[in-house]
């Protein structure tokens, strides 16, 4: 099998990374190592919550006389020289929730949201008619990387559970068309991986028929909305998916090695490596030297590296462009005019059309403003942000802002989508600083830090004070941000991995998270102890599990969940959590304040 090394390498098809960060949506080689020692969280054992009654200084936070609840427990009490004495209920983990008494729902701000982050294929089925598509087959083993089933009806169906856990945001994997075929997954091509996760977009026009149609698509934002929960999509401009044999075959692009054909199937898409093989192995049934690769997305499209397109460098000389795990490299900072690709030209059900005097990144925005322009989505995650030109994210955030302007019009009177479009960028590995992506259109960015300082507040939540101390000086500083902060991950690791089977730390990792300075991100199972998955010789693929809804349905996922029902609900109650001032009120109990405008809260943590 002799394969062409340097045009194999560079191939749209080959996929080698060992994660998600590298094959569907962030910076390959360099998503965080999993921490898999549960002493770094635990140090010598969780501190022991108290049961007792606490005497707690609220400072200036609530006066002399004011009636204060505890949120938790549901219990009041007045205040009496700046002191409330209170129980912390008995499953609340030490913590005394604590807001006047006749306090009011607060008005929604992105500083203090908290956004849940589902991987749609892996949340919730809603529709078994549709888990098959474009010729999609399970593996019959582990189907590490084959569609499970999750849609957009099944999602919507679970608007009650978030509303409930206090989300006011959900964040879902890009809903577009994906490439219709498998690539190679793993290090040792040990799996068949399908775009299941949404970041091997084909056709940026249409959702994909696995997640759904577009008038369920259209339900879901409208079901959220009611509920007061914005629809955050996961967008992509830095790369479309790559090509598959199954591709290949229908849309005609692309060309096999002479007397190749012989040695596929019918589909295409139904190859099958030998016992000495691995899903690698199709490679050399391919002639990437091909003229008819100009059938596909075309060299002023993109940079692949094969027949006669240009060759990407690598991301780590050019990160802007240079190639992501091998993915086709859009060309966004092109000033060239194109025509619409060859085979979307051919494609039957596209909404895909030809645009005058247009570039690729014009094609791209277009396509994705779109998406806000007709359901009124309310943000976008944007993937891979320092891998495109940032006046490409400025551009977008621009016609986003027009799109969502033109849906109020049309649909007077609804409470959301708000005015304001919002858009948060990955980009690994960014802290809490206010950096350039800020002045680039983007109103928050992804925070990469959280997910290791929380250990220790998960074992011990005054670990978490200088931490909190730290994070919201920053961001409200002379120049104030907002940055998204998260302990699990799509392309990093689960956090019920270090508290495995430890109901106690699963529940004191959700005060760590929930009490975080700034927009705070749930990953789905966060709250429920959801185990990893199947991984295969991809680390990463076992983070997207399902949703362990039998977990819920049996009560196991109990009292976990709960409490962060309680946490959630609280924050969702105070955005000045997530976007106010943090003031320290004490160390023993540990106490502090958050407060902004109006709305104030004093959290107390008592151990013994």
């Amino acid at each position: 099998m002799n394969r062409h090394p340097k045009k194999l390498r560079l191939t749209a098809s080959l996929v080698t990374c060992l994660s998600l960060a590298g094959c569907a949506g962030g910076q390959p080689g360099t998503a965080a190592p999993p921490s898999g020692n549960p002493s770094a969280a635990n140090g010598d054992g969780l501190c022991i919550a108290t049961q007792s009654a606490m005497t707690v200084s609220v400072g200036d936070t609530f006066a002399d006389g004011e009636w204060v609840r505890d949120f938790y427990s549901g219990e009041k009490t007045r205040v009496e020289n700046g002191e409330v004495t209170l129980t912390p209920a008995p499953e609340a983990e030490g913590l005394l929730l604590l807001e006047a008494a006749d306090a009011p729902q607060q008005s929604f701000n992105w500083a203090g949201a908290t956004v849940y982050f589902t991987v749609t294929d892996r949340f919730a089925n809603g529709r078994t008619d549709n888990d098959r598509n474009y010729g999609r087959q399970p593996d019959g083993k582990d189907e590490i990387g084959t569609f499970h089933g999750g849609d957009f009806a099944g999602l919507t169906e679970k608007l009650d559970y978030l509303e409930e856990l206090g989300i006011n945001a959900v964040w879902i994997t890009p809903p577009f068309e994906q490439i219709h075929g498998w690539v190679g997954g793993g290090d040792r091509g040990d799996f068949q991986h399908y775009g299941y996760h949404g970041y091997y977009a084909l056709d940026f026009t249409r959702p994909d028929a696995n997640f759904g149609t577009r008038e369920e698509f259209r339900t879901l934002v409208e079901e959220a909305h009611a509920r007061g929960i914005r629809v955050v999509v996961d967008v992509v401009m830095n790369h479309p998916g790559y090509a598959t044999l199954q591709d290949m075959q229908t849309f005609n692009f692309g060309g096999l090695r002479d007397g190749f054909e012989k040695h596929l199937p019918d589909p295409w898409g139904h190859w099958q490596p030998e016992s000495w093989e691995d899903f690698h192995a199709y490679h050399a049934l391919i002639d990437y030297d091909h003229p008819n690769w100009s059938s596909w997305w075309g060299k002023d499209w993109v940079r692949a590296g094969i027949g006669d397109y240009d060759t990407p460098p690598k991301a780590s000389i050019d990160p802007v462009r240079g190639s992501l795990a091998f993915l086709p490299d859009f060309k966004t900072g092109s000033a060239k005019a194109v025509d619409l690709p060859a085979f979307l030209q051919n494609k039957e059900n596209t909404r895909a059309r030809q645009l005058d005097d247009a570039t690729v990144q014009d094609y791209l925005i277009t396509w994705l403003a779109d998406w806000v322009r007709e359901f009124g989505v309310d943000g976008f995650r944007v993937d891979t942000a320092k891998h495109v030109e940032p006046e490409a994210w400025q551009e977008l955030k621009t016609e986003a802002q027009k799109a969502l302007d033109a849906y109020r019009s049309k649909n007077p009177g609804q409470p959301l989508p708000a005015e304001d479009f919002w858009m948060v960028a990955e980009v690994f590995p960014h802290t809490v600083t206010r950096s350039s992506y800020f002045d680039a259109g983007f109103d928050a960015v992804i925070n990469f830090d959280l997910q290791e300082d929380a250990l220790a507040g998960a074992a011990c939540l005054p670990e978490m004070e200088p931490i909190y101390s730290d994070y919201a000086d920053k961001m409200n500083s002379d120049k104030p941000f907002n940055v998204m902060s998260y302990i699990s991950s799509h392309d990093t690791r689960l956090f019920s991995r270090i508290a495995d089977n430890d109901p106690a730390m699963q529940k004191r990792a959700g005060s760590a998270l929930l009490f975080t300075p700034g927009t705070t991100q749930i990953f789905y199972g966060d709250e429920t102890g959801r185990r990893f998955g199947p991984t295969g010789s991809d680390g990463h693929q076992g983070t997207r599990s399902d949703m362990n809804w039998a977990d819920i349905e049996n009560g196991k996922a109990e009292p976990v969940l709960s409490h962060w029902k309680k946490l959630g609900q609280f924050r969702d109650r105070h955005p000045a959590i997530g976007a106010g001032e943090h003031k320290r009120l004490g160390t023993e109990p540990y106490v502090f304040s958050r407060t902004h405008g109006n709305d104030r809260v004093v959290i107390a943590f008592g151990k013994e």
